[in-house]
C-alpha cells in the first residue's frame, strides 16, 4: 500500500492552498473530499465572484480566544502574496471599499486556479470520497475511507466548520480533533443575521447606514449597511458585530452615525416650525420613521411637540437598542467561529503541539476573520504554513 507524504483533509480554501504547497515542495501529496467537486464555498463566495483577500488583513481583524495566535501565518503569507499568484494566473481584478479584492469575471477562476496549482505539485484528488475515521500508530496515519485505507505520515485537517450544511458542512475536522485530545473553543454561527425579539415585518427590505455594537461592550463597534428582514436585521454591519455576540447581549444601533442628531432636530424645529414630526428624520427611510415616531410625537406641527418628545426620539435614533433572540443559524452564517483550540496548534505550522504529523488549517481553527475577504486571506495564510510545515517533516 502507498503511503503518502502529506493527507489532506477538505477540498476547500484552505486545504487546496495547504495540498498545492506541499505537493509543490516535492512531497506525495493527496486530497480527499466528501464532495464530488472541490471549492463548493469559494463558488457562491462574493456573489459569484469570491472576495478573495482583504489587503488590510492583519491580526487584528479576527475574533479569536487567542487573537494573536494568527500573526505568524499572516505575517508570512500576504494578501499582496495571494495577489500576485491571481495574477500569474492572469485573473481579472477589482478592488472595493476597504481593501477588498474580488474577481472581475467568476469565483470559477479562483477554484481553477487552485486546482491547477495542486496539478502543478502532482497532487492527486480523490473527491466523492466518504471519510471515516482516523487511527495512528506512532508513525504513520491510517484514514478509513469509501475508497478504502489510506495512508499518511502527515495529515491536515481542512474540512472546514459547520456553516452552509447545504454545501456538506460537517463537523469532521473538530470530531477528528477531539478524538486526538486537542481541546475545542465552543463553535457557533458567526457572520450571521439576527432575529428580533417583535420584530416588524413591515420593515422588510428597508436598508440604510447604521453602526452596530452590543451592550455591554465597549468594543468592537462596526459601521456598514443594514436591512431589515421579516424576522430581524442583516447587512454588513450586523453580519460583523453577530461574531461578537454570545446569546445574551442586546444589540445596540446608531442609525444615523456621524451626526449629531438632538442638534439637527433642534435646528429642523426652529426653522421649520410648521412641519410635522417625519420632518425630523428625513434622511432615513420612510417606513422606519413611520415606526420611530408612532407613539412619540402626535400630527401637530414642530412648533407644538413637547421638547421631551423630540429629545426621546434623538435619542432612540441614535442610541437603539434591539434584543436578539438568536440567529438565524449555520444555513444562514458566512463562517462558524470557534472551534481547534489555538492553544493546542502551533501558530507558525499549525501543527498539533501533542501530535506530530497533525495539522489544522481555515475555518476548523478558532480564528474568526471579519467580513470582507479576510476569512479567505486565514484559509490561504493557514494552509500555506501547514502545506510547507508538513513537506519539510517529509524531507522533502
Amino acid at each position: 500500500m502507498t503511503i503518502w507524504d502529506v493527507a489532506v483533509m477538505g477540498a476547500g480554501a484552505a486545504g487546496m492552498m495547504a495540498a498545492a504547497t506541499a505537493g509543490q515542495w516535492g512531497t506525495r501529496t493527496i486530497l480527499l473530499d466528501h464532495a464530488d467537486q472541490p471549492g463548493r464555498k469559494i463558488l457562491i463566495s462574493g456573489g459569484g465572484r469570491c472576495n478573495f483577500t482583504n489587503l488590510k488583513a492583519d491580526w487584528t481583524h479576527y475574533r479569536s480566544e487567542n487573537p494573536r495566535f494568527c500573526r505568524s501565518a499572516l505575517a508570512r503569507y500576504r494578501p499582496q502574496d495571494f495577489l500576485s499568484l491571481v495574477e500569474k494566473h492572469r485573473i481579472r481584478w477589482h478592488e472595493k471599499e476597504e481593501g477588498q479584492l474580488f474577481c472581475d469575471d467568476s469565483a470559477r477562476q479562483i477554484v481553477t486556479m487552485l486546482e491547477e496549482e495542486c496539478r502543478a505539485g502532482g497532487v492527486r484528488f480523490q473527491l466523492g470520497c466518504s471519510l471515516g475515521g482516523i487511527s495512528h500508530d506512532g508513525h504513520v496515519f491510517t484514514l478509513d475511507t469509501s475508497w478504502g485505507p489510506v495512508q499518511t505520515r502527515s495529515i491536515i485537517l481542512a474540512t472546514g466548520g459547520l456553516a452552509i450544511p447545504r454545501l456538506g458542512a460537517t463537523d469532521f475536522s473538530l470530531r477528528m480533533a477531539r478524538q486526538f485530545g486537542l481541546r475545542i473553543v465552543t463553535p457557533a454561527p458567526a457572520l450571521v443575521p439576527f432575529r428580533i425579539e417583535d420584530a416588524q415585518p413591515e420593515l422588510a427590505g428597508v436598508s440604510l447606514q447604521v453602526t452596530a455594537s452590543l451592550v455591554g461592550q465597549k468594543k468592537p463597534v462596526f459601521t456598514g449597511g443594514m436591512v431589515f428582514t421579516h424576522r430581524g436585521v442583516s447587512g454588513p454591519a450586523i453580519l460583523q458585530i453577530s461574531s461578537w455576540w454570545e446569546g445574551r447581549e442586546a444589540l445596540r444601533l446608531n442609525l444615523a452615525p456621524g451626526r449629531d442628531v438632538h442638534e439637527d432636530m433642534r435646528t429642523i424645529c426652529e426653522q421649520r416650525p410648521r412641519a410635522h414630526a417625519p420632518a425630523l428624520l428625513d434622511a432615513l427611510p420612510a417606513r422606519l420613521v413611520k415606526v420611530l415616531v408612532a407613539g412619540k410625537l402626535d400630527d401637530r406641527p414642530l412648533a407644538e411637540q413637547p421638547a421631551k418628545a423630540v429629545r426621546a426620539l434623538a435619542a432612540q435614533v441614535s442610541d437603539w437598542v434591539l434584543k436578539p433572540t438568536g440567529t438565524e443559524g449555520y444555513p444562514k452564517a458566512e463562517v462558524m467561529r470557534g472551534g481547534v483550540d489555538t492553544r493546542d496548534l502551533s501558530s507558525r505550522t499549525m501543527e498539533a503541539r501533542t501530535v506530530p504529523g497533525l495539522y489544522v488549517v481555515g475555518e476548523a481553527v478558532d480564528v474568526t476573520g471579519w467580513l470582507g475577504g479576510y476569512n479567505f486571506q486565514w484559509a490561504w495564510a493557514s494552509g500555506v504554513a501547514a502545506g510547507q510545515a508538513a513537506a519539510e517533516r517529509a524531507g522533502a
